[in-house]
């Protein structure tokens, strides 16, 4: 493995990862994921984060193409750049120079693999430079900008594509008549079922390859949990992502989960958990209650970043559409940039969004409500939440069934998770 200790070596190292990095391709079909505030002009650092392979690095070449100066970008990714260090960041600016000249916007992808990144980062924008940067570990770089870049930066928080980039990436344009005309909403209907079964990493959609889902999946778990977190004990991690993975929406408890996972504290899952939510591989979301303990200590619910990873490592979670459709509503919750948590009273619901103080949503999710019971239990859990939280306008998103409901002064909007996806009302 090459090192940093010759100065002649290391810029010619450098200019070879340079230019062998700005001649890839990052072609995800039609879809244009330009975020506005991505574009923005102002001086704070713009940290796009999530999980690898969601289109953060594409974003930021699309970002790049946009702007006049494009030509400071390292992807610290390259394993040629292991023993890569915060001191050669110097080194790294000086060849920067060498080879484009002085430019003041710089770019830098998955920047968390090079302990202290961010006090080079705040140097530069204390210059007058602007910078760019993506990274695959939420709470690493949490910390790391909230010690050194407070008020310096705005975050993204980037996820596999939405339904309206699917249709992108399918080359589907969306005209204004196609939500209500017979043929358009039955194209969006094959659509949508396509992507509730195959999710949104742009590779996947291009390939269907179940290897590279699988490559994904192992490159997460052993490069950014076992590895970072310096783990040793595979088989416990595997035996408790593969249950998550089968159980997708379902309520688990930390002690429950160690005894399935055969683990004796259940601290260790509590561990492994927020060091999986870290990689944005999944989500833990909690019962909502005004006590903070009691939010922490009550059972979680636990969703995945892609239908399609979910399906690859779970049992028979694919052939279970309830729940495909339930991690489908979490994560354009997510998308969305909502606060979420799961209520349980008298009866559950399954979403409810709170903004600041208050709970203003409350959100049921069932793939069809064909059956009187079925009808009964979604509406009965919606109505304790829109009962509780002194809630006017519920929602229960299905399948395919529209219907609005007007019951003791509250309305229930029953609406297709295919139109609430593109109307994005919630």
């Amino acid at each position: 493995m090459l090192k940093f200790n010759s100065a002649i070596l290391d810029k010619e190292l450098l200019k070879s990862v340079i230019f062998d990095q700005q001649s890839l391709s990052w072609d995800e079909g039609n879809v244009k994921r330009i975020i506005p505030s991505a574009m923005d002009e102002g001086e704070e650092i713009t940290v796009i984060s999530g999980v690898r392979r969601c289109g953060k690095s594409t974003l930021l070449h699309q970002i790049r193409s946009g702007r006049m100066e494009h030509d400071y970008y390292l992807n610290l990714d390259d394993e040629r750049l292991v023993n890569f260090q915060i001191h050669d960041f110097q080194l790294l600016y000086e060849t920067f120079i060498e080879l484009f000249g002085l430019q003041k916007t710089f770019y830098f992808d998955e920047i968390q693999n090079v302990s202290g990144w961010e006090r080079f980062v705040r140097r530069l924008h204390d210059h007058g430079n602007k910078v760019f940067v993506t990274g695959s570990n939420a709470t690493m770089l949490s910390r790391e900008l909230g010690t050194h870049l407070t008020g310096r930066y705005s975050k993204i928080e980037l996820y596999p594509f939405s339904f309206t980039e699917f249709l992108q990436f399918n080359q589907k344009t969306l005209k204004p008549g196609d939500i209500s005309s017979t043929r358009g909403r039955s194209e969006l209907k094959r659509f949508f079922s396509e992507y509730l079964v195959n999710g949104g990493f742009p590779a996947y959609l291009k390939n269907r390859s179940e290897v590279y889902l699988k490559s994904l999946y192992e490159s997460i778990l052993y490069r950014d949990v076992m590895v970072r977190n310096k783990l040793t004990n595979e088989r416990e991690l595997l035996e408790l992502v593969n249950y998550l993975a089968s159980n997708v929406s379902r309520l688990a408890s930390y002690n429950s989960l160690a005894k399935i996972a055969g683990v004796k504290n259940a601290t260790t899952i509590k561990n492994y958990l927020g060091f999986l939510q870290n990689t944005y591989v999944l989500f833990q979301v909690n019962k909502f209650d005004y006590a903070l303990k009691k939010q922490l200590h009550n059972s979680k619910k636990i969703y995945f970043i892609d239908n399609a990873l979910a399906g690859r490592l779970g049992f028979n979670f694919s052939n279970e559409q309830g729940r495909m459709l339930e991690n489908l509503v979490f994560l354009e919750l997510q998308r969305r940039g909502h606060e979420v948590f799961y209520h349980s009273h008298r009866h559950e619901c399954d979403f409810i969004i709170r903004d600041g103080t208050r709970i203003t949503v409350a959100i049921q999710v069932c793939f069809t409500l064909d059956s009187a019971e079925t009808r009964e239990r979604e509406i009965r859990g919606l109505m304790d939440a829109m009962q509780q939280y002194d809630l006017k306008d519920g929602f229960i998103i299905t399948s395919d069934a529209e219907e609005v409901i007007e019951m003791n002064d509250r309305t229930i909007h029953i609406l297709p998770a295919w139109k609430w996806t593109l109307e994005k009302s919630v």
